[in-house]
């Protein structure tokens, strides 16, 4: 058994993906939200090479959330095997 599944069946019973999926599915415009004001408050505060680099991990970020959204089929409240 990996260490991942380990800690999850110890502590939620669920995949931490799983998790964050049904968060993202169920309050999706919360986290579009988030993502809108985190991006206005960077630009707001920074205009430097930093400023390019965060936008970047921002933007990384979000690809990786993107695969958490349409990445396979969503199943509420899915077990892990």
């Amino acid at each position: 058994m990996s260490l991942y599944k380990w800690i999850w069946s110890h502590t939620t019973g669920r995949p931490f993906t799983y998790i964050l999926r049904d968060i993202y599915h169920e309050a999706e415009w919360v986290i579009q939200s988030l993502w809108f004001f985190i991006g206005f408050a960077i630009s707001f505060y920074f205009h430097s090479w930093e400023f390019a680099l965060i936008v970047w991990a921002i933007y990384t970020f979000g690809y990786i959330n993107g695969h958490l959204h349409w990445g396979t089929r969503w199943i509420k409240n899915q077990r892990g095997n």
